[in-house]
C-alpha cells in the first residue's frame, strides 16, 4: 500500500515563529514513517519556504531559539504542496492560525488538519471570539476593546460605536469598566507574546503601548483570580474533549518566558478538582469549539475562580503547541492516545472532510 504524501509546515512569519520550528519538528519526529512519506516545510520569517533537507529519519526535535539549518529553498511553493496528499499546518500565530493558510489551502483544494478558515480567524482575533462567547452564554472576563490607529487609539463599545481616545482617556475609560489589575493583550497573538498585567494608570498606558507593538487591535480583560485550566478537544461533528490539565506558572502568570524557558513551570494531568467542575469543563469546550465552527483540534483553556469555583472560558487555540512538553498531546497521552497515534487521529479527521 503506497505510503501518504504528508507535508508538514512550520516556522512561518509570526513571533511564534521559533515555537513553531519546536512542534513541527516533534511532530515529524512522532510521525509513523512506515505510513506517511514526509514532506518537511519550512518557511522562514521572511516568508521564504523552504525545504528542510535533513534526512527524514535523522531529523530530531530543536528546541525554543534552534535555527534550521539544513534547507534547500522551493521555487514553486504550490506545485510543491498540490504533491502531498494532505498538510499538516503546524503554524503557530498570524499567517498559520488565523485562516490564512488555511485559505490557501482550500483554495488549492488540498485537504489539511486543523479548524477551516472561519473558526481559525474567530479564535485567532480574541475580541472576536469574545463576542461569539457572549452570544452563546459562556461565562467570561469583563473587558473592552481598544483600536490603534497610528499614533491615536480608538475606544469600541458594546454597540460598536467608535470613539477617538488618547491614551490617557482610553485609561479613564478603563478605569470606570474594569477594576484593576487588568490584563492587556494583543487581540491576534499566541504564547502570551505582547502581553502585561497592569496594577494602575501608568502601568496600564505602557501595556497598551506595548501591546500595539504587536496588533492594531487590543483587548483589555478583567484579571481573574483562580486556577489555570486547560482541555483538548478533537473531532469533527463528533466531539470529545479530554481530561482537564491545570498549569502551575512559575512567574505570575503564564508568560512565554513561563512556557518554554521556566523549568519550575509545570502541569497536572489530570488537574485535581472536583469532578463536577472537571466534567462542566468539558462540557464547556465542546461548546465554546462548536460555537466558533471550529473542526480538527483545538485546546480550550479556563480559570476556575477562586472562593465560587466559577467556570470562565480565557481564549481557544485551534493550532495549540505540538512539542513534547505542550499540554495538548499530553492530555490525550493522559487518555490512552499516544502522540504517533493523536496524529494518525488527526490526518483522518482531515482526510474525513
Amino acid at each position: 500500500m503506497a505510503k501518504l504524501k504528508l507535508g508538514v509546515i512550520f516556522g512561518g512569519m509570526s513571533t511564534e515563529h521559533d515555537v513553531s520550528i519546536t512542534s513541527g519538528t516533534s511532530v515529524i519526529k512522532n510521525l509513523d514513517k512506515d505510513k506517511y512519506e514526509i514532506y518537511p516545510i519550512y518557511i522562514d520569517k521572511e516568508g521564504k519556504w523552504y525545504e528542510y533537507s535533513k534526512n527524514i529519519d535523522e531529523i530530531d526535535i530543536l528546541q525554543v531559539g534552534e535555527e534550521i539549518e539544513e534547507k534547500i529553498l522551493i521555487a514553486n511553493p504550490i506545485e510543491y504542496l498540490q504533491e502531498c496528499d494532505v498538510i499538516f499546518p503546524v503554524l503557530h500565530g498570524l499567517y498559520g492560525e488565523d485562516g490564512t493558510i488555511q485559505g490557501m489551502l482550500e483554495l488549492l483544494k488540498i485537504p489539511y488538519i486543523g479548524c477551516k478558515v472561519l473558526g481559525s480567524s474567530i479564535c485567532m482575533d480574541k475580541a472576536y471570539a469574545k463576542i461569539i462567547f457572549d452570544k452563546a452564554g459562556i461565562n467570561q472576563a469583563k473587558y473592552m476593546y481598544v483600536k490603534k490607529e497610528k499614533e491615536n487609539f480608538v475606544y469600541i463599545d458594546k454597540q460598536f460605536d467608535e470613539k477617538q481616545c488618547n491614551l490617557e482617556e482610553i485609561a479613564e475609560i478603563t478605569e470606570k469598566e474594569l477594576d484593576y489589575p487588568v490584563f492587556v493583550k494583543p487581540s491576534n497573538s499566541g504564547s502570551s507574546v505582547g502581553i502585561k498585567k497592569a496594577h494602575n494608570k501608568e502601568e496600564l498606558i505602557e501595556a497598551i503601548k506595548y501591546a500595539g507593538n504587536f496588533d492594531s487591535k487590543i483587548l483589555i480583560e478583567q484579571n481573574i483570580e483562580g486556577r489555570e485550566v486547560e482541555c483538548a478537544v478533537l473531532g469533527n461533528d463528533d466531539v470529545k474533549a479530554s481530561c482537564v490539565g491545570e498549569i502551575l506558572p512559575a512567574e505570575d502568570f503564564y508568560t512565554f518566558g513561563a512556557k518554554y524557558k521556566n523549568a519550575e513551570s509545570r502541569v497536572v494531568i489530570p488537574a485535581e478538582i472536583p469532578e463536577n467542575i472537571s466534567e462542566e469543563i468539558r462540557k464547556t469546550a465542546i461548546k465554546a469549539f462548536k460555537s466558533t465552527d471550529c473542526k480538527g483540534l483545538s485546546r480550550v483553556d479556563f480559570f476556575i475562580e477562586n472562593n465560587t469555583n466559577k467556570v470562565i472560558i480565557n481564549e481557544i487555540n485551534t493550532l495549540p503547541g505540538f512539542t513534547q512538553i505542550s499540554m495538548y498531546p499530553k492530555l490525550w497521552k493522559s487518555m490512552g492516545l499516544s502522540y504517533t497515534k493523536l496524529l494518525d487521529k488527526l490526518v483522518e479527521l482531515a482526510l474525513e472532510q
